[in-house]
């Protein structure tokens, strides 16, 4: 499909509604709120899949490789019978061909980085005068294929922040947060591009994902190498078709074959309320103490209904001894571990437990508050982090949006901008040029500047005519992750 059609209908004839003379359109890509408490900074990520996936891939062997002709007779096909009798014209998209690259400089911040809301994270126009609308037409495929990254990116580094947090409080098994949220959201998300764009985002803080090809994904957007650095990997696991399969009147002999004959050694996964979690807790599991503690490696429960911070936790208010436990004393009563040096109980490391079932960052913070509070170590528990969190969320969750601020009109500048009166303020959007500046560690925007202004500061250019000027590695991005020092939000 020719990529000049990923647009949204109202693109195709801007170029004539322009000023007659206008030769620059220069815009900006800006979170402009945030509608998650606490979260006022967004991690910047996927505009590097965008232009090497679209500008470059998909141009060169849909539009540019093809023959003219028959490019134009499809656009022209195309537009004639979605807008009627019209003027829109094929010559500019003639002469887009004719030039066979994407005139256009792309300026951006460092993937990986926090930025505050209002703050751009990239800036783009056009480098031909006569491609001037080209700019803004790029907007709707960009939006629809950056704001997921970044959104997910924000949200995954948030569950990280809480989960370090109890880590360094509760355990002394701190490493063990790079497996701790786990990625179980591929089946909820909308197509398997958002999957692929979510999980990538998700892995910039862990490293544990059942979303495969996502580590695809990381090494030919992003330079990763599977045989030289984890990408991301995951477990051996059933699910509960391998459950009921073995019936429920079997159920005792599918854990036993499972840790005993299919998997002896290693980490194994077991969906464990297929039909009831306490009788798995307090029969099977004590029958088969003897066997867990003599693999090498550790058996992992997993509930996955219910409330999981009562399940986890237990509930006060529960109406059986169980209920009120949890399974994460359930386990200590059964296998017991030790009491670390910080005064906080770790399981015995053959034993495990993990929830992956409408995790939220407020429940995931709930769950280690109360674990704490009975004197379990966090890390006991590993969350699968689903779609319930990272597909409820849109291109409005941060508010992004992209808009000119400045353009050029028979080589005359002119600061553009937009500031309804009716808005309560996030719409209005920047004037003119702009300059990005690292102060304290906080990027901050200044506008209304020169071109030699605009040409210091954060904002480096990443594309310009056709060729990527920056490669940035999932290694760099993981790192500023890492370095970013921003806390947690308050959720419990």
């Amino acid at each position: 499909m020719n990529p000049l059609l990923f647009t949204d209908g109202y693109k195709i004839d801007h170029r004539r509604q322009y000023p007659d003379g206008t030769t620059l359109v220069y815009s900006n890509w800006t979170p402009r709120k945030s509608r998650i408490e606490g979260i006022d900074k967004v991690v910047f990520f996927g505009l590097q899949y965008f232009i090497k996936k679209y500008i470059l891939e998909d141009f060169k062997i849909n539009f540019f490789d093809q023959p003219k002709a028959e490019v134009c007779k499809k656009y022209t096909r195309r537009i004639n019978n979605y807008l009627g009798e019209n003027s829109v014209g094929i010559a500019h998209i003639e002469a887009l061909h004719d030039l066979g690259y994407i005139p256009m400089c792309i300026k951006a911040l460092p993937e990986g980085v926090s930025v505050p809301i209002r703050v751009p994270m990239f800036t783009m126009y056009n480098t031909i005068p006569e491609f001037f609308w080209l700019t803004n037409y790029f907007e709707t495929l960009l939006s629809t294929t950056v704001w997921l990254p970044c959104n997910s990116a924000t949200i995954a580094k948030q569950y990280r922040l809480v989960l370090d947090k109890y880590a360094e409080e509760t355990s002394t098994v701190e490493e063990l947060v790079d497996w701790q949220g786990h990625d179980f959201s591929m089946r909820g998300m909308a197509g398997l591009e958002a999957a692929l764009l979510s999980a990538a985002g998700h892995l910039l803080s862990f490293t544990g994902t059942d979303t495969v090809p996502a580590i695809d994904f990381l090494e030919n957007y992003y330079g990763a190498d599977a045989d030289k650095e984890l990408i991301g990997g995951s477990v051996a696991a059933t699910e509960h078709s391998v459950m009921s399969m073995g019936t429920n009147s079997g159920e005792l002999e599918t854990f036993k074959r499972l840790i005993t004959e299919i998997y002896p050694k290693g980490i194994v996964s077991i969906v464990s309320d297929t039909w009831d979690l306490w009788k798995v807790l307090t029969v099977y599991l004590p029958k088969l103490k003897e066997e867990v503690l003599r693999r090498e490696g550790k058996v992992v429960v997993r509930p996955d209904s219910g409330d999981p911070v009562d399940i986890i936790c237990g509930n006060p208010n529960g109406k059986t001894v169980e209920e009120r436990k949890g399974v994460i004393e359930l386990l200590w009563d059964i296998f017991g571990g030790t009491e670390n040096k910080k005064g906080y109980k770790e399981l015995d490391p053959h034993i495990g437990a993990i929830y992956g079932d409408s995790i939220t960052i407020e429940r995931a913070t709930q769950i280690c508050e109360r674990l704490k509070n009975k004197g379990f170590a966090s890390t006991n528990v590993v969350l699968g982090i689903g779609s319930f969190t990272y597909q409820y969320n849109t291109r409005d969750t941060f508010g992004f949006a992209m808009k000119a601020t400045y353009g050029e009109v028979n080589g005359e500048g002119r600061e553009i901008y937009k500031d309804p009166i009716t808005d309560d303020g996030t719409k209005k959007s920047a004037k003119g040029l702009i300059k990005i500046e690292l102060e304290n560690g906080e990027y901050k925007m200044y506008d209304r500047v020169s071109w030699d202004e605009e040409k210091e500061g954060a904002l480096k250019v990443v594309f310009k005519d056709g060729e990527l000027i920056v490669d940035q590695s999932l290694q760099e991005i993981r790192k500023r992750i890492k370095n970013d020092t921003q806390k947690p939000v308050e959720t419990v």
